[in-house]
């Protein structure tokens, strides 16, 4: 996959911070979803969630290295 493959270049730093914005992404679209209103694309939270694993799976990887 090529955003994998993205995401094994970045650095611990990058990749920190792509989770955090990521994190708060999925809090964002969460609330949307609890409150009923209508999502604009409802896969993005599955999506942004897969993603966030990947990201402690390569944080979790460098770390033990």
């Amino acid at each position: 996959m090529k955003a994998e493959q993205d995401l094994k270049n970045l650095n611990k730093e990058e990749l920190t911070s792509k989770l955090n914005e990521l994190r708060k992404e999925v809090m964002k679209l969460n609330s949307q979803v609890r409150s009923g209103a209508n999502v604009k694309n409802p896969g993005k939270l599955k999506q942004s969630k897969k993603t966030i694993a990947r990201l402690l799976q390569l944080l979790h990887e460098r770390r033990n290295v």
